[in-house]
């Protein structure tokens, strides 16, 4: 008997604009497009963790487009970072349930960078919380997480859209979701967090180029008008995660059938 084809959903980072992750998921599964692992980084990596820990989706639709994102706001005298990062990570100690790797509903791989070696950390055991505090850790905005030898920061620093990832991991089929380098991408400075954003994306273009041309499938939802701050436009961005998918919708399934 011929094995299925194993696939793997790759989540870029994107701060705000990684709302329209939810949105792409809520297609795929509502069309039952199968996926046998979730490698998120960022953003990629808060939205699939979340997911992969049993949130229903319309669930957590709803939750990101009321919540008062000055909640995650713990601002203290800055040694590492402004933020110190605790009040986000109980939010998503229960937003995830507070479960480990090992009992996730699917495979997570998580995406960070240690600041030490200046390598890549691909996490997938111990608490999904912690290791989602670490892959959204913007260097200079939020402490870094440390963790064993290793002083963790965001995953968007070193791998914005971790392709090479999920062929690692043996994937046949690899669809990507990129929410950072659309054509309809427009750039606005306004404020330090902008600064350190966009110098993040300049770095990583060359790396998301080739990254990107591995996939078989590569999903840019257009959100590009919207700013990494947009915390405000979850509903907006999500429809537009939703446009996306339903748009390449066809396109999956032949890759899918075609292997």
């Amino acid at each position: 008997m011929d094995k299925s084809p194993k696939i793997g959903l790759v989540l870029g980072a994107g701060s705000a604009r990684g709302y329209a992750h939810i949105g792409v998921l809520q297609v795929l599964e509502e069309n039952n497009i199968p996926f046998d692992f979730i490698v998120g980084s960022s953003m990629g990596a808060m939205i699939g963790g979340i997911y992969a820990s049993g949130t229903d989706l319309r669930m957590l639709e709803k939750t990101v487009c009321q919540i008062d994102t000055s909640i995650f706001y713990d601002i203290h005298v800055p040694r590492l970072g402004f933020m110190a990062g605790k009040r986000i990570v109980e939010v998503l100690r229960l937003l995830t349930k507070k479960k480990d790797f090992s009992e996730l509903a699917i495979p997570l791989s998580v995406v960070a960078t240690d600041l030490l070696s200046g390598q890549r950390v691909v996490l997938e055991e111990g608490s999904v919380a912690e290791a989602i505090r670490a892959s959204i850790s913007i260097p200079g905005i939020f402490n870094p997480v440390r963790r064993d030898d290793m002083v963790l920061v965001d995953g968007a620093v070193i791998d914005r859209l971790p392709v090479d990832v999920a062929r690692e991991k043996g994937a046949d089929v690899v669809i990507a979701v990129d929410v950072t380098f659309g054509p309809d991408r427009q750039i606005e400075i306004k404020n330090a967090l902008d600064v350190i954003l966009t110098s993040l994306d300049i770095m990583q273009k060359l790396h998301f180029d080739l990254s990107s041309s591995e996939a078989d499938i590569v999903l840019q939802p257009k959100v590009g008008r919207f700013s990494s701050r947009d915390f405000d436009k979850a509903d907006e961005i999500i429809a537009l995660g939703r446009e996306e998918a339903k748009k390449k919708l066809e396109i999956i399934k032949e890759k899918i059938k075609m292997i």
